[in-house]
């Protein structure tokens, strides 16, 4: 999605990473006028996050600008671990790569963690 708009000129000059974070900040946005907005900001966490593992892997094939690994990184990061886990396997994208599959398996891991606590401590 991010790589398609970078073509057109609906964001023509504007950075694609911007682009991506501009609409992890509208669904965190839209999330928060919703019933369970804690729901909704995962729901579209991950669907953001699927979405963009999909573009980079289009941009990959037809040598288009691409998503920076920090970006996937953070998607995942703030909750779109498991739509990267759906996206890394059905686009078969960022599977092997070393050090982004380190950084990422941490990233999951302290999401767990956060959770946990959140859970444990916060939402008793």
């Amino acid at each position: 999605m991010c790589t398609f708009f970078a073509k057109s000129s609906v964001i023509n000059g504007m950075n694609l990473n911007r682009f991506c974070f501009l609409l992890l900040a509208l669904a965190a946005m839209g999330s928060a006028f919703l019933p369970h907005p804690v729901v909704m900001w995962f729901l579209f966490a991950n669907l953001l996050t699927v979405v963009i593992y999909g573009a980079d892997k289009m941009a990959a094939r037809k040598a288009w600008r691409r998503v920076p690994e920090s970006t996937l990184l953070m998607f995942g990061l703030v909750g779109g671990w498991p739509g990267a886990i759906v996206g890394q396997q059905v686009f078969r994208h960022k599977t092997q790569k070393q050090p982004f599959k380190t950084w990422f398996i941490i990233s999951v891991m302290v999401n767990i963690v956060v959770l946990v606590a959140l859970v444990r401590y916060v939402w008793q």
